[in-house]
């Protein structure tokens, strides 16, 4: 960070350095008014935004902005300030450590893919605005995700750049003496070293783990250079790195967890590493095992058997060759608590260690749970345990538009801003006069669509294509946004070509279609959906009301469930675990348009949205696919069209605004984050807080 920034100015970088300003619609519009071209050009990053301006000296002889600045850091030290809630009566706050993968919390720091790294990030802001003691545990991947670019033809190509950590909101983690940490994690034949990095989110701290450091070898550097990134070592490694190296990373930072939490099976190694702790100071294998199980959660995500990481008997026991010993137990101790058999022979399956190393269990929906406990359930025959679930949410203050939040402050005053998970507070929504909801509604609608315009004529002109007509503000807009897996099946609206461009093309009531999303890289299917798509928007008759946009990311996301009319979601049923982006758009007024799967089957009520499909179960996909197609249809031609383009007298589509005040007020407490984490905390974690061994005895 510079050294050159006015006293008028100096608590600036601190915070820049804290992530809370991603939720402050005042703090970002500081950082803006800065320097708005840079601001934009720099991915929303105000680290690198304070260190490449040159306009410090004149903001801080800027009155407005000077009231703005003295604003902002009041509310951000009132913050800060607000305190942590004690685990228990006799108020001890260790922590819960809560591992993930992958944390999406902003663009500025892309170590995220998609749904699963965006819970996470949202579930860390709001543990921090609960006040519940948590810290984060993550991977720092070098050349974070992958950037996106579509080529002429429409194939997905793929850019890594250089992370560059000095120029983004995160600092090293030092030790009492101000020397950077370091750990280490056993690999085949060597030691790994790691350094930790430290993300500040309001009160809660994200610690990330990172290889790149010269002590290693290049190609171990390369471990933590891309998530999701190499074949199933590089998983494994990875995997070792974000349990055992992140057990060791909070050793290091003086934390002692009460309660850990494993955000998917990715992190199960940190159970094996928290035995090993206990067996060195003295406890047997089977009692470490049961300690760990009660103080651990575990979170499942998916319904989709390859989504569940196995590795062969071979790859296991080359990383893992050294364990039995360390754990205190024989091979065949450590290998029964993954195994699982497969169609082509045994496997360690990172889901049952997972499982089997946890006494809280939950699924992210209540159609979840029941899928999950049909494929896992067999596990737990004789102990009494089973997996619950808790519904995912969203942070309510990271995708609110700010106009809508200060058209809600005029409406309830701040006092809804205290408690948006109770259904009771958004009572006020029906007070709203439609007019004022519709006007603030086109409002983000036309911006959204200036940022779609913007976005798409910079895509066009790299792929040496002319410019696309402007869209037109007064068209029903319907956005679909997410990672393209195959399962969520983005290419459903091609079934019937012609059907659809007469929708696109109906008299006097056009209708208009943005898509983004990206595929994993070794994704060929998924990549094949986004070039079908691109294929169709170049046809005649859906060119330039038909669009995918390149690289997605929270930035896009955050523009079109702000501003889209309808969000489309269409994934095949029963294998969207929640989904939150249709959370997301209805806490904005933008109904959901979704196959009853997911968080969708519990928040649809026949008058916040629509449903695609029915709730059964079909002789194949084919069929599947082909009804939930004529329903989509359907739907769009009888119902949604024809309520959009109904005007009353004042040319306020008053039947519409209905939907949108049911979606708000439906949806926006009951799938909301801070009603998530609640359930986390007084479900799973209290109950666990005191279990750990850890408290009295600090093992290692």
């Amino acid at each position: 960070m510079r050294h050159d920034i006015p006293g008028e100015l100096s608590r600036l970088p601190e915070l820049a350095y804290n992530l809370w300003w991603t939720w402050s619609p005042e703090a970002q519009e500081l950082f803006r008014r800065l320097d708005p071209g840079l601001w934009e050009s720099t991915d929303h990053n105000p680290i690198r935004l304070l260190a490449q301006t040159d306009r410090l000296r004149a903001a801080a002889s800027d009155p407005g902005f000077a009231a703005l600045y003295e604003r902002v850091m009041r509310d951000f030290g009132a913050y800060l300030e607000g305190g942590e809630r004690p685990f228990r009566e006799d108020g001890s706050r260790d922590p819960v450590a809560y591992f993930s993968m992958e944390f999406g919390l902003h663009e500025s720091l892309p170590i995220y893919s998609g749904g699963l790294g965006v819970l996470a990030g949202d579930h860390l802001k709001s543990a921090s605005d609960l006040g519940v003691p948590l810290v984060g545990v993550g991977v720092l991947y070098a050349q974070g995700y992958f950037r996106q670019r579509l080529n002429a033809e429409g194939r997905q190509e793929e850019a890594y750049e250089s992370f560059e950590p000095g120029l983004r909101p995160l600092r090293l983690v030092r030790n009492g003496a101000g020397e950077e940490i370091r750990v280490s994690v056993e690999l085949p034949g060597r030691e790994l070293r790691l350094k930790v990095w430290e993300v500040r989110v309001g009160r809660v701290r994200l610690l990330l783990l990172d290889a790149d450091i010269p002590e290693n070898r290049e190609e171990d550097r390369r471990l933590t250079a891309r998530l999701y990134g190499g074949g199933e070592r590089v998983r494994l490694a990875q995997e070792l790195i974000l349990g055992v190296g992140g057990v060791r990373a909070l050793r290091a930072a003086g934390l002692h967890p009460d309660v850990y939490h494993m955000n998917e099976g990715h992190a199960a190694f940190l159970g094996l590493e928290r035995i090993r702790e206990l067996v060195a100071g003295g406890r047997s294998f089977e009692e470490a095992r049961e300690l760990v199980a009660e103080s651990s959660v575990f979170t499942t995500h998916t319904p989709v058997p390859a989504g569940h990481d196995r590795f062969s008997p071979e790859l296991f026991w080359e990383f893992m060759g050294g364990w039995p010993r360390a754990l205190g137990t024989d091979r065949e101790g450590l290998w029964n608590l993954g195994h699982r058999e497969e169609e082509w022979g045994p496997t360690f399956n990172m889901t049952v260690l997972a499982l089997r190393l946890s006494r809280a269990r939950n699924a992210v929906s209540e159609l979840h749970g029941e899928v999950t406990r049909g494929m896992w359930g067999n596990l737990f025959s004789g102990n009494g345990s089973t997996i619950t679930h808790i519904t995912n949410g969203v942070h309510t203050w990271s995708w609110l538009a700010g106009e809508l939040g200060e058209l809600f402050d005029e409406y309830a005053g701040p006092a809804w801003r205290e408690r948006v998970e109770d259904p009771a507070v958004w009572e006020f929504v029906r007070e709203i006069p439609a007019g004022e909801l519709w006007r603030v509604h086109l409002k983000l609608k036309e911006r959204m669509l200036r940022f779609v315009e913007e976005r798409l004529r910079a895509q066009r002109e790299r792929a040496g294509l002319p410019p696309l007509p402007a869209f037109d503000p007064e068209a029903l807009t319907l956005g679909f946004a997410r990672r393209f897996a195959t399962y969520k099946r983005a290419t459903l609206i091609l079934s019937d070509i012609e059907r659809l461009k007469r929708i696109v093309h109906g008299p006097g009531r056009p209708v208009q279609f943005v898509f983004a999303g990206k595929a994993h890289p070794a994704d060929e299917p998924g990549k094949e959906f986004i070039r079908a798509l691109y294929r169709a928007s170049e046809e005649e008759g859906l060119a330039g009301r038909f669009v995918i946009l390149e690289d997605y990311d929270m930035n896009i996301a955050r523009h079109l469930v702000q501003g889209s009319d309808v969000w489309l979601n269409n994934p095949r049923r029963p294998l969207e675990a929640s989904g939150t982006s249709g959370q997301k758009a209805a806490l904005n007024g933008a109904p959901n348009f979704s196959v009853l799967d997911g968080w969708w089957c519990e928040a649809y009520d026949g008058e916040n949205g629509w449903a695609i499909g029915e709730e059964r179960k079909y002789a194949s996909p084919e069929e599947q696919d082909a009804a939930d197609a004529d329903s989509l249809y359907r739907t769009l031609e009888e119902e949604i069209v024809p309520l959009y383009y109904r005007r009353e007298g004042s040319g306020v589509p008053e039947g519409w605004v209905a939907v949108m005040k049911r979606a708000v007020k439906t949806v926006a407490p009951a799938f909301s984050t801070q009603r998530m984490v609640r359930e986390y905390a007084e479900r799973l974690y209290f109950p666990r807080a005191g279990t750990s061994p850890g408290r009295s005895r600090r093992e290692g």
